[in-house]
């Protein structure tokens, strides 16, 4: 079975389902799929964040405002701590640093970070990081505020070895999305290839990213075997080590605290 460890069902395009959420999880579920993590980007939509999780058995949550999520309400330290005290939230996040979109925002964003960073060491619960085009920024904050024995992942990555080997250092696991079946993404299936295969995770960040051979269409948690079974390719390895790998990664890191 496979653990989709990044998704935002709250913003998953349900027409083909009715508008029925569960339908989307049960056909997650009949493809292989056991356990999903509904991200929250921004706290004026954490109330359906927590519902869905709270709802769906196999469905867990994080709490957190994504770097790019402007004009919205600014997450305090104690405001994340409350929030994370369910026992359906495992995670803070998602945060992180985005100099590709917004760079002009940078002082903002490190902030923010750093509150999260801080949430994670007092409410023991991973961070689950975004980063792009801010490698040293993102690196030195989590040296300098994550504990190693908490840790957290860098999701949806896209960026070089040399970042995520050192975030590995510092126990951090990598996460990879429907982007490494991309045409285009030679060099990340490069990273892809030196991950060891006990610090990987998978996810579709669904509703964006859908992997190959879905892509341009509206992503969703049942397409997550697909980044699998890119992984195993790469690795060498059959695609049912890959699901019992990164589904015992995901224990490790959430649960384990």
């Amino acid at each position: 079975m496979f653990i989709d460890s990044h998704c935002h069902l709250d913003r998953l395009k349900l027409e083909s389902y009715d508008g029925d959420i569960s339908l989307a999880i049960q056909a997650a579920h009949d493809a292989g799929v056991s356990k999903l993590l509904c991200v929250a980007i921004d706290l004026e939509h954490i109330d359906d964040v927590l519902s869905i999780a709270k709802r769906f058995q196999q469905v867990y949550a994080s709490v957190g405002v994504h770097p790019g999520s402007m004009d919205c309400e600014e997450p305090t330290i104690e405001r994340l701590i409350e929030l994370s005290a369910s026992d359906k939230v495992i995670a803070i996040g998602e945060t992180g640093l985005d100099y590709y979109y917004g760079k002009e925002h940078k002082d903002i964003q490190i902030e923010r970070f750093k509150r999260h960073l801080l949430a994670s060491q007092a409410c023991r619960k991973p961070v689950i990081v975004h980063t792009r085009d801010a490698k040293e920024d993102t690196l030195k904050l989590i040296k300098e505020y994550s504990d190693p024995e908490i840790a957290g992942v860098l999701h949806c990555f896209t960026e070089d070895w040399d970042m995520a080997s050192k975030a590995i250092e510092h126990n951090f696991y990598i996460s990879f999305s429907g982007i490494v079946t991309f045409k285009n993404a030679a060099e990340l299936r490069e990273v892809a290839k030196q991950v060891p295969l006990d610090k990987m995770l998978i996810e579709t960040d669904s509703p964006y990213l859908a992997p190959i051979p879905y892509r341009g269409k509206s992503n969703e948690p049942k397409y997550v075997p697909e980044v699998a079974k890119c992984l195993a390719e790469l690795k060498g390895v059959p695609i049912e080590k890959i699901a019992e790998q990164t589904s015992q990664n995901f224990h490790d890191l959430f649960f384990a605290h």
